[in-house]
């Protein structure tokens, strides 16, 4: 970051604070939450990712990851042949729309 543009930066915050903007904000008073995990990550990929949890919306990609994980517990718990063969025919069908969803990601943030 350039001098210039670390000036400009807390000049601004100095006039946010003086007004009285950054008063009652979410979270005042409370440490800021631990982040570790993006350090090596995308900052602008982070942040889409957090405001999109925090609103609640979830890609594609996450909701079936989810469902692949409640499959194979059940393909875990299913008991005789047919229940484990239709079970394995819903991961192996999970899976591919996994693995879709998480190429065209991919592909997208190339």
């Amino acid at each position: 970051m350039t001098r210039a543009f670390r000036t400009l930066v807390e000049r601004q915050i100095g006039k946010a604070a003086a007004q009285g903007q950054l008063s009652g904000l979410a979270g005042e008073g409370r440490p800021l939450p631990d982040r570790a995990g993006e350090a090596l990550v995308d900052p602008a990929l982070a942040a889409g990712h957090r405001i999109m949890a925090e609103a609640g919306a979830l890609p594609e990609e996450f909701r079936i990851k989810a469902e692949l994980e409640a499959a194979r517990r059940a393909w875990q718990q299913a008991e005789g042949a047919a229940a484990k063969k239709a079970a394995m025919a819903r991961i192996a069908d999970l899976q591919m729309r996994y693995d879709m969803a998480r190429d065209a990601r991919r592909a997208f943030f190339r």
